[in-house]
């Protein structure tokens, strides 16, 4: 049994930002990793952010990254990493059980715990969904913006949000045909600024389409789409056909909250934040004492978000357990009026009407 002063579940933007807050609060901090290096998302996001200069904006993901890291080596004697290191268990005593390398498994007892698992892609169904060639957007990305990898010559993109937009964007600088974008609901879900990019490009977008099915032998070779009517429901006689290597599915995130509900956290399922998440109090602590939360496993929003949340959640999980920083109530009012800004807008009030139902 190892004890640790503050435990940080995921590296990725919510992770890096926690740990620095609590570190500049003078906690020590422990982040475990289950990747082979931190960043999260952020290592394959090549655009540029949007919100504003406290989140970086005008900034790529990737840089940003780095921006969180370079922080992280200002407090190297209050910061301990581990990667390739996955969280297995969630105990009522507050004791987490560890497995690094696969080989060397473990039992770690902290003070206070920040669990920031992010998301994981939500899939869609239809027939021959399994075939190589389908992917997720993030595997789309990972292929192309980390391994510098082509994913075939020519995708049709399933879903009109941003991470839809923006990856049509990127395959086709890196020379792959974009046949389409569609999406099931009526209305393009990104930004308009994304989808007049790929519209100028020629790009056809396809509201109140889906995919009829996928046809292919080994692999991918042709996708069936059809209209869909009010009821998301397809409309025989509607089909187009496109012949094709590569289907991208982006259909949104739901939040990787399993290891919340493991240490017998209060949850509640929430449409407007895509999924179970835990409730919590303003200060992102969970029903279980000294457990916090923070980034996209309590509710799925942009990446500029869950960094302000890491910072707010550091903050008051450092002072909880001892570690108040000096400027405590400026910066917590600061990290919630930046909070309050991004969250401005129709899809920040829908947002806002989700976290309504699980604040305590």
């Amino acid at each position: 049994m190892v004890d640790k002063e503050l435990v940080i579940v995921g590296g990725g933007p919510a992770g890096l930002c926690a740990a620095v807050s609590a570190a500049q609060s003078g906690a020590n901090v422990l982040i475990i990793e289950r990747s082979n290096k931190l960043g999260g998302q952020l290592v394959k996001q090549t655009h540029m952010f949007f919100g504003s200069e406290k989140q970086y904006a005008s900034s790529r993901g990737i840089d940003i990254a780095d921006i969180l890291l370079n922080e992280l080596d200002n407090f190297k004697d209050r910061v301990e990493i581990m990667t390739d290191t996955t969280v297995v268990g969630m105990y009522e005593d507050g004791v987490i059980s560890v497995l690094h390398k696969e080989d060397n498994y473990f039992k770690i007892k902290p003070k206070a715990l920040i669990i920031a698992t992010g998301a994981f892609e939500k899939s869609l169904a239809f027939p021959n969904n399994d075939l190589p060639g389908i992917y997720g957007a993030g595997a789309v990305q990972t292929l192309m913006n980390v391994y510098g990898i082509k994913p075939g010559n020519k995708v049709l993109m399933v879903g009109a949000g941003n991470i839809g937009l923006i990856v049509s964007y990127q395959l086709m600088q890196a020379g792959v045909k974009v046949l389409a974008i569609i999406d099931a609901a009526p209305k393009i879900g990104g930004y308009l600024v994304h989808a007049s990019k790929v519209r100028r490009i020629g790009v056809p977008i396809l509201t109140s389409h889906t995919v009829k099915e996928a046809i292919g032998k080994d692999c991918l070779e042709k996708a069936v789409i059809w209209e869909v009517d009010n009821k998301f429901q397809g409309i025989e006689g509607t089909e187009k056909e496109f012949e094709t290597d590569v289907m991208c599915i982006s259909v949104g995130l739901t939040p990787l909250s399993e290891l919340v509900a493991m240490r017998g956290c209060e949850m509640k399922y929430v449409p407007q934040l895509s999924g179970f998440v835990p409730k919590r109090n303003e200060n992102y602590e969970t029903s279980a004492e000294n457990v916090f939360v923070a980034g996209d496993v309590t509710g799925v929003e942009e990446a500029s978000a869950a960094m302000v949340e890491g910072y707010l959640a550091g903050l008051c999980a450092a002072e909880k357990i001892g570690h108040r920083h000096k400027n405590y109530d400026e910066l917590k009012a600061d990290y919630a009026g930046q909070l309050a800004d991004l969250r401005r807008g129709p899809v920040g009030q829908h947002i806002l009407s989700g976290i309504k139902e699980i604040i305590e």
